[in-house]
C-alpha cells in the first residue's frame, strides 16, 4: 500500500522511469515461527524436582501463609512448550489446562507421588481457535494470551497485546472448540501495549449466590493505571459491570489471579528492576469490597525473591485436597529463553 501511494505521487515522467526498471526481487517468505502450535499435538514432558524452595535454607518450608509442598523444572524438546502464562486445575488438582503467550493450549495430568509433583503426563499441545477455525496466530496474528478463567464448559482467555477476550465452549470440541470475541468496556482499548489485560477470573453464581458479583467476569490489568496510579480492572457481565481499581504498592504489577472456594481473592504480583532483580507476592483481597469504582486493597500473604526457586511466575490456581487442605499451584512463563525456567510449584495455604 505505501509503495503504491508513493508511486501515485510522482510526475509522469518519473512513474516511465520506475516502469522501465526490472521488477524488485521478491521479499523472502517470513520464516514460521517454533514456539507456535499450528495443530494438535501429543508431546512429552519432561520433570526434575525441586526438593525445596529457598535457597538460603534449604529445610525451610514456611513463606508467610504457605508451606511449601513440591515443585517441578519442566522442559520438552517441543520446541512450541514454554510461555506458560495461566493454569487452571480440576478439583483434585490432576488434569490441567494450560495457555501459552503464543496462542497455544496446553493440556494434560499431573502426576503425584504421594502428595507430591512427581511429572506431567498425557500433555497435548493445541492452537487456540478464532471463529473462522484457524488458529488466532494465523488469521489475525493475535498472540499473548496471558489470562484463563472457567465457568462450567466455557473458557474464556484474555490476549493482553490487543486487549481481546476469547470465550471457548468446550462442549463444543473442548480445545478445538472455536473462541468467540467477549464486548469489553471502552476503556479496555486504551490500556498500554504489552501491560493490558494479564489475568481473569469468573465468579460462579453457585459460590457468590446472591451477591452482586455472580456470573462476572472480573479482568485485571497488568499495569494499566488510573489517575492515582493504581491497577485499572473491569467487571464484564452479571449484574454490575463496571471499572474499578486495585491499589499498587511496591512497584508490583499483577500476572494472576484465583478465587478460593472461601470467597477470598488472590492475587499474584511480580516485580522486576536492575538494582533489586526479580520479586513476586500473592495479595489476599475480599471479593465483597470490590464494586463498580472502589479501589480495592489486602495483606500480602506470600513475599519470595531470588533467594527462592522462583522465575517469572505468571500463573496461578488452587484446589482442595481429600484432607480439606487448600493448595495453590503456580507456574511460570519462560519467555521461551535459555536463560528461563517452566517451573510448577506448589503451596499448602495454612491460614
Amino acid at each position: 500500500m505505501a509503495a503504491g501511494l508513493s508511486a501515485a505521487a510522482l510526475p509522469r515522467l518519473a512513474q516511465a522511469q520506475s516502469a522501465a526498471q526490472p521488477p524488485a526481487a521478491p521479499r523472502p517468505a517470513a520464516k514460521p515461527n517454533p514456539y507456535r502450535v499450528n495443530e494438535p499435538v501429543s508431546i512429552e514432558v519432561n520433570a526434575r524436582p525441586l526438593p525445596s524452595f529457598d535457597i538460603r535454607d534449604r529445610a525451610r518450608v514456611r513463606f508467610g501463609a504457605l508451606e511449601y509442598r513440591s515443585g517441578l523444572i519442566l522442559t520438552s524438546s517441543f520446541s512450541g512448550f514454554g510461555g506458560l502464562s495461566a493454569l487452571r486445575l480440576d478439583a483434585k488438582g490432576e488434569r490441567f489446562i494450560a495457555v501459552s503467550d503464543q496462542g497455544s493450549w496446553f493440556t494434560g495430568r499431573i502426576v503425584y507421588r504421594g502428595r507430591e509433583m512427581a511429572g506431567l503426563d498425557d500433555v497435548e499441545a493445541a492452537p487456540l481457535l478464532g471463529a473462522d477455525g484457524k488458529p488466532i496466530t494465523a488469521t489475525r496474528g493475535w498472540y499473548d494470551s496471558e489470562s484463563l478463567a472457567l465457568d462450567g464448559s466455557f473458557a474464556y482467555v484474555g490476549l493482553e497485546r490487543v486487549n481481546q477476550v476469547l470465550r471457548y465452549d468446550f462442549a463444543k470440541g473442548f480445545t478445538r472448540s472455536r473462541g468467540e470475541v467477549v464486548p469489553l468496556p471502552p476503556a479496555a482499548r486504551k490500556l498500554p501495549l504489552n501491560k493490558g489485560l494479564e489475568a481473569l477470573v469468573f465468579v460462579p453464581k453457585v459460590m457468590a449466590k446472591g451477591q452482586a458479583l455472580a456470573g462476572t467476569l472480573i479482568a485485571f490489568s497488568e499495569r494499566g493505571l488510573d489517575a492515582s496510579g493504581n491497577l485499572i480492572a473491569f467487571l464484564v457481565g452479571g449484574k454490575t459491570p463496571g471499572q474499578f481499581s486495585v491499589r499498587r504498592t511496591d512497584s508490583f504489577d499483577i500476572s494472576d489471579a484465583v478465587l478460593l472456594p472461601s470467597g477470598d481473592l488472590l492475587i499474584l504480583e511480580r516485580k522486576f528492576s536492575w538494582l533489586g532483580g526479580v520479586g513476586i507476592r500473592i495479595r489476599r483481597l475480599a471479593l465483597s469490597d470490590i464494586a463498580p469504582g472502589a479501589v480495592v486493597d489486602g495483606p500480602a500473604i506470600f513475599n519470595a525473591d531470588l533467594g527462592n526457586e522462583i522465575d517469572n511466575m505468571e500463573g496461578i490456581d488452587a484446589h482442595v485436597t481429600d484432607e480439606g487442605e487448600t493448595v495453590l499451584t503456580m507456574i511460570s512463563d519462560d519467555n521461551f529463553s535459555l536463560i528461563q525456567r517452566n517451573l510448577l510449584l506448589q503451596f499448602t495455604l495454612v491460614e
